[in-house]
């Protein structure tokens, strides 16, 4: 991109968020909490349809051969199960709907407080006031996404983003996905550009007609990849 983008599209984990923010305090909160939460609330409506798709996924795996524990109907089973899940590192989205769920008590509790890189609020503002839109790409779900962001140790930085999409857009290595974040921001992909720490994410929007680039927050950087290479934000027009 020869020009500066009309949209900054951003992931989350290791781009504006330490990795380990996500997996030493986020992921072991959701595991502490799982089996409580799914006691006092599985009859909810919302969260009642995440564990119907967990147990449809539950189902799928079994098919598939893969060593999933067993699935009783029970909450402890369905807890358990979420539990394997986030072994296995899985972005299934009803999992990633109850772990924002989790952590939207955490937030409102004060136990949580979001982590984001310290360029990462002086790029959101740098962009606003050039009038670029800035939106957030995230197999992590769009409550956690707001949480985050709402709740940073750099205050609230919602204001700045104009837009939230996760897994239920499409997978982040899919070209579609790219092409329909655009479309729901109102631009062409080619006035695109997406940021994020993993390759094959660049390589999807790239497909798409995004200007990417690969930001290394913890080098080295991937070793066979064609796209332009940051540290930090302060690098990005």
């Amino acid at each position: 991109m020869t020009e500066a983008p009309a949209f900054v599209l951003l992931d989350v984990e290791g781009t504006t968020t330490p990795v380990d923010f996500v997996f030493q305090v986020l992921f072991p909160d959701a595991r502490a909490g799982m089996l409580s939460f799914l006691e006092e609330h599985a009859a909810d409506p919302e969260v009642a349809r995440d564990l119907a798709a967990l147990r449809q996924d539950h189902a799928r795996e079994a098919a598939e051969g893969h060593d999933a524990p067993d699935w009783d109907g029970s909450k402890a089973a369905a807890a358990a199960y979420a539990h394997w899940l986030m072994d296995q590192d899985r972005k299934l989205t009803a999992l990633k709907s109850l772990q924002g769920k989790i952590w939207a008590e955490g937030y409102a509790a004060g136990r949580l407080l979001g982590q984001v890189y310290a360029d990462v609020p002086r790029a959101l503002s740098r962009w606003t006031a050039a009038s670029r839109r800035v939106a957030i790409f995230s197999s992590g779900s769009v409550l956690a996404q707001k949480l985050l962001f709402s709740h940073s140790d750099h205050g609230d930085l919602t204001p700045f983003l104009s837009g939230h999409f996760d897994t239920t857009t499409g997978p982040k290595a899919d070209a579609v996905s790219y092409r329909l974040i655009a479309a729901a921001l109102g631009k062409p992909p080619s006035a695109g550009l997406f940021v994020s720490d993993v390759v094959t994410e660049l390589d999807a929007a790239r497909a798409a007609g995004f200007a990417t680039a690969l930001i290394v927050r913890t080098p080295p950087a991937p070793a066979a990849h064609s796209h332009r290479t940051v540290v930090s934000f302060d690098e990005l027009p």
